[in-house]
């Protein structure tokens, strides 16, 4: 698993040994960055279940200004910390080690915001005839997540195929990128001002 572009191109990232950690694969975080394009620069990134942080680092080497991993895992945190030293990002990454639903209440109420939004959470099983309870659909209908994304911003949601998600205001899908049993939904606001990406 490696950085897939910009300053820190093709720097191998450490993984967590075993199965609590599901990196996104490098081909699908080059195909979401290939269509991120110039977005990136200059943004401010939140990443949830960050995992390795493999997605918030590719954003800093490809010119975001800051990011901000949510992993509630202690050794994954580290790996996040140890990964973001060794590519020479880790003045402007912060690693905050918490359940990201509590923590994302948190920062709505301190009033942050982001220009990216990044997850691509623990997948959820098929739901045929049933509405979706996995963490991707948690997400979703979180009142809180909406309040973090900037004016313009986009937020970007990994989730397994054979998982149906509902989407409901104030999203609104601009794209969706499918590789293998992954989808990656790029999401606006409504109302957002209209992107040409």
């Amino acid at each position: 698993m490696r950085i897939t572009g910009g300053n820190a191109a093709r720097r191998i990232l450490k993984v967590p040994k075993g199965f609590d950690v599901r990196p996104t694969p490098d081909l699908v975080k080059q195909a979401v960055f290939n269509s991120l394009g110039a977005r990136v620069v200059g943004a401010r990134v939140l990443e949830l279940f960050a995992g390795t942080g493999a997605l918030s680092l590719d954003c800093l080497s490809r010119g975001a200004v800051s990011a901000l991993c949510l992993e509630k895992s202690h050794r994954h945190a580290e790996f996040i910390r140890a990964n973001a030293r060794s590519a020479n990002f880790d003045a402007a990454l912060e690693v905050r080690i918490q359940d990201v639903f509590p923590a994302v209440h948190q920062l709505a109420e301190g009033g942050r915001q982001f220009d990216l939004i990044l997850a691509d959470p623990p997948y959820g099983e098929k739901n045929v005839g049933h509405r979706s309870t996995s963490v991707a659909q948690q997400l979703l209908d979180d009142a809180n997540l909406p309040k973090l994304l900037a004016p313009g911003g986009r937020f970007i949601l990994g989730h397994a195929r054979r998982d149906t998600l509902s989407l409901a205001r104030p999203w609104h899908e601009v794209k969706a990128l499918k590789h293998g049993d992954s989808v990656m939904r790029f999401l606006e606001l409504e109302g957002s001002v209209p992107s040409l990406s």
